[in-house]
């Protein structure tokens, strides 16, 4: 089992930054892809952004794409997702997840483990 806590979310203005961690305890052992995804009020979860177990290769919702960056640091365990020139679009509950392959996915049941969700609003 791998358990996944996401922190770092919070209020922001259009335009600002924040940046979400997401940090792996138990079965760390194992090398995993990770992912983010989002929910927007009242829609369906999203695919964000992923990354390899190596951190070579990444994906990237196009909606996301030049204004996040995922990243993650192995010897702590936990993956990072930057979001800069935040949009109103972009407020909804961010969920990290696992998945014991090496190789990231952008499809959301292809991940073996979720976390509970960080909240993220964005006021125009």
């Amino acid at each position: 089992q791998v358990q996944l806590v996401e922190s770092g979310g919070g209020l922001v203005q259009a335009g600002g930054s924040l940046r979400l961690s997401c940090a792996a305890s138990g079965r760390t052992s194992s090398r995993y892809a990770a992912g983010w995804f989002r929910q927007p009020p009242g829609k369906e979860r999203e695919f964000v952004a992923a990354i390899s177990w190596s951190g070579s290769s990444t994906l990237y919702a196009d909606s996301v794409k030049g204004r996040f960056t995922i990243s993650r640091d192995n010897a702590k365990s936990t993956v990072y997702l930057q979001m800069n020139s935040l949009k109103p679009e972009d407020m909804a509950v961010y969920y990290c997840a696992a998945r014991l392959f090496t190789t990231p996915q952008a499809m959301g049941a292809l991940y073996d483990y979720w976390g509970q969700g960080t909240q993220v609003t964005v006021s125009s």
